[in-house]
């Protein structure tokens, strides 16, 4: 599979000078009752739109309660007013299993099982002025430490980009989405939004801003591609297991590749090439990203499988992406550095 580099592709939004003007997406995907799929991916889905590879879509994204979001303090005027309308309108029987606000799907023309969709994340926007972190009993990699359920409202300086966690606690503001993912093989079934797998999902790998690709493999007719779980940033690991949640816009570009063949996603951004390992076991995460690290190596820098093993150990960074998803998730980062004259 040849990942493309981000200097080679005309919409890498880093390349851009500041204050440049993106233009105008081809469409514009609103959240709205009928356009969430609340906590699942499935094949079965029915796309609420359809386009075509090399188009471009804003899509708007909400997170939160908004009952839990007042009683942690956040001003009614405040909350989302769409987020009180998906919690009134959209019935129990058509949520979950899992428990994420993902927008879509969106099915790309002519993706069929065995492509590979190459989302190009070309802008990402917070929609407000806060973002929240929450953790309650039996959650998060400490599940019997911590009593009860707590939220904390997060303000956001947006043209600072920062968060106040606490007064004299500034965190900075790295936008990215949690989830984003395809719909899994058709024997799958409604697939849980929490755990990640082969179809991405909520991978929660805050490498992901605007200006980096994500290749997913595709499984389903049309692909199905949703996005949600916006996070204005996070700590590897993700603990609690809550980021900074927030409400995100974001441009995306879709490709649809026939000739490239992944088991895994990947991902790419101006300095690193991403290898990534999902499994319930963090060993095993660990073991099927090196092992997909040297699948890079061989098949795209054509070293032999004892140098890749021996380029890994010595410049590949193995970092943990999330320990609380119920899937494991650590992604290799290869410097594109030290390939010379590479990009």
């Amino acid at each position: 599979m040849k990942l493309r580099p981000l200097s080679r592709l005309p919409l890498g939004i880093l390349m851009l000078p500041v204050g440049t003007l993106l233009p105008a997406a081809d469409h514009v995907l609103k959240v709205t009752p009928q356009t969430i799929a609340w906590g699942y991916y499935w094949s079965a889905a029915k796309p609420v739109l359809t386009v075509r590879s090399g188009d471009t879509v804003e899509i708007q994204t909400v997170s939160g309660n908004p009952e839990r979001l007042e009683q942690a303090g956040l001003p009614a005027a405040q909350v989302p007013p769409v987020l009180r309308i998906l919690y009134k309108e959209i019935p129990q029987s058509e949520r979950g299993p899992g428990g994420h606000l993902l927008t879509g799907p969106v099915a790309i023309e002519g993706a069929e099982p065995g492509d590979v969709l190459e989302v190009r994340i070309r802008e990402i926007r917070m929609d407000v002025p806060f973002a929240f972190n929450s953790f309650r009993k039996g959650a998060g990699f400490l599940p019997d430490e911590f009593e009860g359920t707590r939220t904390k409202i997060i303000p956001l300086d947006r043209s600072r980009k920062v968060g106040t966690f606490a007064p004299g606690i500034e965190v900075p503001l790295k936008p990215f989405f949690g989830s984003m993912g395809v719909a899994p093989p058709e024997a799958a079934g409604k697939v849980n939004s929490a755990p990640p797998g082969i179809h991405a999902g909520n991978l929660d790998n805050k490498e992901l801003v605007a200006g980096t690709t994500l290749f997913i493999p595709v499984h389903a007719r049309g692909a199905l591609f949703e996005v949600g779980d916006g996070h204005a940033g996070m700590g590897n690991g993700e603990v609690d297991i809550t980021a900074m949640e927030t409400s995100l816009t974001g441009v995306f570009q879709f490709v649809l590749h026939k000739d490239m063949h992944l088991k895994w996603p990947r991902a790419e951004t101006p300095t690193h090439w991403i290898t990534m390992g999902l499994d319930p076991d963090l060993t095993e995460a660990t073991k099927i990203a090196v092992h997909e690290t040297l699948d890079f190596l061989m098949n795209e820098k054509q070293l032999t499988r004892e140098d890749a093993y021996m380029l890994a150990s010595v410049a590949v960074d193995f970092d943990i992406t999330q320990l609380v998803d119920g899937t494991k998730g650590v992604h290799g980062m290869i410097p594109k550095s030290i390939f010379k004259n590479s990009k």
